[in-house]
């Protein structure tokens, strides 16, 4: 059985490549998208047992895109963790009301994101 893939939908740059050193390092197969609509097609090509999705996306916002994922009987299965720089009062409850399984405040914190991920997808098995 292959490694569980896990999509990170995530624009910037510095964050992509720490997120996926961490989850390369554990085992995972990672695809990158820097926006929704990159998200779109990597979905259309291999179904994702894992999204990690930034909230502020140029263009279509993360959350408006998880609203999506979740009304398509397709994708909604899919565990989708929320990931923002922005860990205000109330945020992590706007991701779950979107659809989130979870949510992971930036700065990430490697250790934590590791398990974070494993209990996402125990749980999403």
């Amino acid at each position: 059985m292959s490694a569980p893939l896990i999509l990170v939908v995530e624009d910037n740059e510095t964050n992509q490549m720490l997120t996926v050193a961490v989850l390369e390092r554990d085992g995972y197969r990672v695809v990158v998208a820097g926006t929704t609509s990159e998200a779109r097609e990597q979905i259309k090509t291999e179904t994702p047992h894992l999204i990690l999705m930034d909230v502020q996306l140029p263009g279509e916002d993360g959350l408006a895109f998880t609203r999506q994922l979740k009304r398509n009987p397709t994708t909604s299965p899919i565990p989708i963790v929320a990931m923002t720089a922005h860990a205000m009062q109330g945020d992590a409850e706007q991701a779950i009301e979107a659809g989130c399984s979870g949510y992971i405040a930036k700065p990430i914190d490697t250790r934590a994101l590791a398990e974070q991920i494993r209990r996402y997808l125990a749980v999403a098995r």
